[in-house]
């Protein structure tokens, strides 16, 4: 089991970044790489949690968000081609009064078949950095989202 924590500090609110997490429209690879179009299913969706497939490249898992904290987001795996037990994303807010939000995000992958397991030890090791830059980029895109840069490519 390989478990990721990364700590960034953007010009986001809470609320802001919750809203980008949990628009699942059309579009959705643009500010999280690894969540194309093709594998994107909304199975349900309530004002404080969603049950979602999503994923890229041959791998996919099924989540169950919950966002009724206002300061933190729980995506666990409940299904997946290769993820099990554990496996799932935590992010945790903490604004600031300058307007800047902290935001932690926890990685866990716990392999549950022999691909899952080879993965987990790449994603733990030399998939750090791949994955640090993902989280980066995703940051800047919902920065970028917030003060409407390519509002009309998301239309």
């Amino acid at each position: 089991m390989s478990t990721i924590h990364f700590k960034e500090t953007m010009n986001s609110t809470p609320e802001q970044f919750v809203a980008a997490l949990t628009d699942f429209g059309p579009g959705r690879s643009q500010l999280f790489g690894n969540s194309t179009d093709e594998y994107l299913e909304v199975h349900s969706r309530g004002s404080g949690a969603a049950d979602v497939t999503e994923g890229s490249r041959g791998i996919w898992e099924r989540l169950h968000y919950d966002w009724s904290d206002p300061n933190r987001v729980v995506m666990a795996t409940t299904d997946s081609n290769v993820w099990g037990g554990h496996s799932g994303h935590t992010y945790t807010f903490t604004p600031h009064s300058d307007g800047t939000t902290d935001v932690d995000v926890v990685i866990v992958r716990e392999g549950k078949n022999l691909k899952g397991r080879v993965l987990g030890v790449v994603v733990g090791t030399v998939g750090r950095r791949v994955l640090r830059h993902a989280f980066e980029k995703t940051v800047e895109a919902v920065e970028a989202r917030n003060r409407g840069v390519g509002t009309a490519e998301r239309s």
